[in-house]
C-alpha cells in the first residue's frame, strides 16, 4: 500500500485541531524543519513542539479549517486553510487564513512544514 499524503496531512490537522500534542509529536521526525512568519525557522522535533505548545497556551481556542488539502508529490500534500482563535491574555481576535506545505520520509513522519500567510 503506497503512503497518502492527503491523508497523513489531515489526521496531522485533526490532531492539532484536537490539541492532541502526543500524536502532534510522533508525526515529526526528530531532524524536521518548520517555517512560518509567525514563528520563524524551527530546527528539531523539540524546537517545534515547544512552538507549538507555547501558540496553543496563547490560543488555546483556535478552531482551524482546511479548504483544500492536495498531493503536491508522493510524499507531500498542500492544504489551504484559514483559522480563528483568540489571545488568552488579551481577548484580542485573530484570523488567519494561508496554505502550508508538509513534506513526509518514507516512514510517514513530516521533515518539512512550510507556511505561507495570505494578506487579508
Amino acid at each position: 500500500m503506497s503512503f497518502d499524503p492527503v491523508a497523513a496531512a489531515r489526521t496531522f490537522h485533526e490532531a492539532i485541531n484536537a490539541l492532541d500534542f502526543t500524536t502532534i509529536d510522533a508525526f515529526f521526525a526528530e531532524d524536521a524543519v518548520y517555517g512560518s512568519v509567525k514563528v520563524g525557522q524551527l530546527s528539531g522535533k523539540a524546537e517545534i513542539m515547544a512552538a507549538f505548545r507555547r501558540y496553543f497556551d496563547t490560543y488555546p481556542d483556535q478552531v482551524a479549517v482546511d479548504e483544500l488539502t492536495e498531493a503536491v508529490s508522493p510524499m507531500a500534500a498542500r492544504a489551504v486553510w484559514r483559522l480563528k482563535a483568540t489571545h488568552a491574555q488579551t481577548g484580542e481576535p485573530l484570523v488567519r487564513f494561508g496554505e502550508e506545505t508538509i513534506t513526509f520520509n518514507d516512514k510517514g513522519q513530516i521533515i518539512s512544514v512550510e507556511v505561507t500567510d495570505y494578506k487579508v
